[in-house]
């Protein structure tokens, strides 16, 4: 166990950036389905917070695109195809890469445009060849429809449309998108539907809100300490293979985190970053951790409920380690000390966060 967590701590400087790069990380993908001007990009920024997504998008046929958030360490990813509708355009090789290559749909519709026929049809037949993938319903516009009662009325006709051919209830949310809008009106239930529908909890850090200006700066962080929780979470399925994997990675993702800081993650820090988070936290994950490994070896048991629960885990673990760093870097390259408390109660609170998210 000492030497687990001495892996952890002291190691990640050696590992070379391609080796980490290199690790297989399941990236969930959105696929957004709908008419021309439907709001389809304006939703991306929504989500995503950025306000310039052009240039991020890169072509997967073409004339559709994907959009990979963050493009450095993606954690969620965004197909876009043209618009339905256009004149001279036949959509079905964009359709059939976008179909193959998504987790989920996203069926977006403007409230003031209720003619939803070829959105209608595409979910039809994509519900034929794949009963199982999760729609959500985006009604896009509602800021240009203020009236309640005819908001109301169009919703309903739309979702109706969109349900029949699902062949059951459809989740919606309602979104008003203008352009320039700093908080765009449904962006919260929006996120919360998307954590709840995507195969993966990438959308965590969509959750969580920054209150202060130390979770402002960890916000900025928060998709690299994701990608290597999910790494962690991939390389752990397999026996042997996490055991090796899972602390290299979180070595190497306290030493990414130091340099984001500004601040000399060497064996003194280490030290002192453990101490503060306390002993016996790690302790107590190393012999988890090792229990773990030993369950995944076992025949039936091990390659099936033994490493969905140590993906599960190190997922969980990864990520609030990463989040107590932070914290302590944080204070660390502020001068400031950080509070043992403060730091293992947020350890605590990450850690649950992301064992009970959605997966």
């Amino acid at each position: 166990m000492k030497n687990y967590i001495r892996r952890i701590l002291r190691q990640g400087e050696e590992v070379e950036a391609d080796a980490i790069e290199a690790q297989p990380v399941p990236v969930p993908t959105l696929w957004l389905l709908g008419k021309t001007g439907a709001g389809k990009s304006s939703l991306i920024r929504a989500v995503t917070g950025q306000a310039e997504i052009g240039s991020g998008f890169a072509p997967c046929t073409p004339t559709a695109m994907a959009f990979d958030y963050p493009a450095d360490h993606p954690v969620l990813r965004f197909l876009d195809t043209r618009g339905l509708g256009e004149a001279g355009y036949d959509p079905q090789d964009d359709l059939a890469a976008a179909e193959q290559g998504s987790h989920a749909i996203v069926a977006v519709a403007r409230l003031d445009d209720p003619v939803q026929g070829e959105v209608a049809n595409v979910l039809r037949e994509v519900r034929s060849r794949r009963p199982r993938v999760p729609i959500l319903v985006a009604h896009t516009g509602a800021d240009l429809a203020p009236e309640e009662g005819l908001r109301s009325r169009a919703r309903a006709r739309v979702q109706a449309t969109f349900e029949a051919a699902a062949g059951e209830s459809l989740p919606a949310v309602t979104l008003a998108l203008p352009p320039g809008a700093r908080t765009p009106e449904g962006i919260d239930a929006l996120c919360e539907a998307l954590a709840v529908m995507l195969p993966d909890v990438s959308l965590l850090m969509l959750r969580e809100r920054a209150q202060d200006q130390e979770a402002r700066r960890f916000a900025e962080q928060r998709p690299l300490v994701m990608w290597y929780a999910s790494a962690a979470a991939a390389s752990d399925t397999a026996p042997v293979v996490g055991a090796v994997t899972v602390p290299t990675l979180q070595g190497a993702m306290l030493h990414a985190l130091a340099t984001r800081y500004g601040v000399a993650w060497n064996a003194a820090r280490a030290g002192a970053f453990a101490s503060a988070l306390g002993s016996g936290i790690l302790l107590r994950y190393a012999a988890a951790y090792v229990a773990r490994q030993g369950a995944k070896v076992i025949p039936v048991f091990g390659q099936t409920i033994g490493a969905a629960t140590a993906a599960t885990v190190s997922f969980a673990a990864t990520y609030a380690l990463g989040r107590a760093a932070a914290y302590w870097l944080y204070r660390t390259a502020h001068g400031e000390s950080a509070s043992a408390q403060d730091l293992r109660k947020l350890y605590r609170e990450a850690l649950s966060r992301a064992r009970h998210a959605p997966r």
